[in-house]
């Protein structure tokens, strides 16, 4: 990765939007928390079951309502669904990655197994690098990973060679990333 010359809020934005689509992600910027639910619920249409981390690791207001509104259910574990919705614990501008950690209310499942990954990512998250965000969660102290179970670094819709070296996408994960990235912080209710 190349060092990122500006780390300005608004240049962070930009580089992680950059890198990401690069990456194969389709990334969405929303001022409006709103706007940004009502995206993702077209998103699902017509899906009536998605694997989703606990909405309190969601940073998006009304998200429970909305889908129980839809009639989507939130399964656990079910290799049939085909929408995996959750937030991210960072968005890695520098490469376009975002951060997963999982552990209690945050299965790995929901980024790993559907063929549609729906992250939700606020702008406050956003960080240069892996390092800087690896910095500033050691400066809040060693319990800062607490309940965490894994790390996954994901960086675009899945792909592999293995077969020949032709390369296909969405083989061993989700071959459709979408980031709903929110300029401002969630309002919790």
């Amino acid at each position: 990765m190349v060092p990122l010359e500006e780390t300005s809020p608004l240049e962070l934005m930009a580089h992680f939007v950059s890198a990401a689509v690069k990456l194969g992600c389709t990334v969405h910027v929303f001022d409006d928390e709103a706007d940004a639910l009502a995206h993702l619920l077209a998103l699902l249409e017509p899906e009536s079951t998605v694997l989703a981390w606990d909405p309190a690791y969601i940073p998006l207001a009304g998200l429970s309502d909305g889908l129980r509104r839809k009639g989507i259910c939130v399964a656990h574990g079910d290799p049939q669904v085909r929408v995996g919705i959750t937030g991210a614990d960072a968005g890695l501008a520098g490469t376009g990655s975002l951060v997963l950690c999982s552990g209690a209310g945050k299965p790995r499942l929901a980024s790993l197994l559907p063929p549609l990954h729906v992250a939700v990512l606020t702008a406050d998250r956003l960080y240069p690098g892996l390092e800087a965000w690896l910095g500033a969660i050691s400066a809040g102290g060693p319990d800062q990973f607490g309940t965490t179970s894994s790390i996954s670094v994901i960086s675009g819709p899945s792909r592999t060679g293995d077969i020949g070296n032709i390369p296909v996408r969405g083989m061993h994960g989700p071959g459709e990333v979408h980031v709903l990235l929110l300029r401002t912080q969630p309002h919790r209710l």
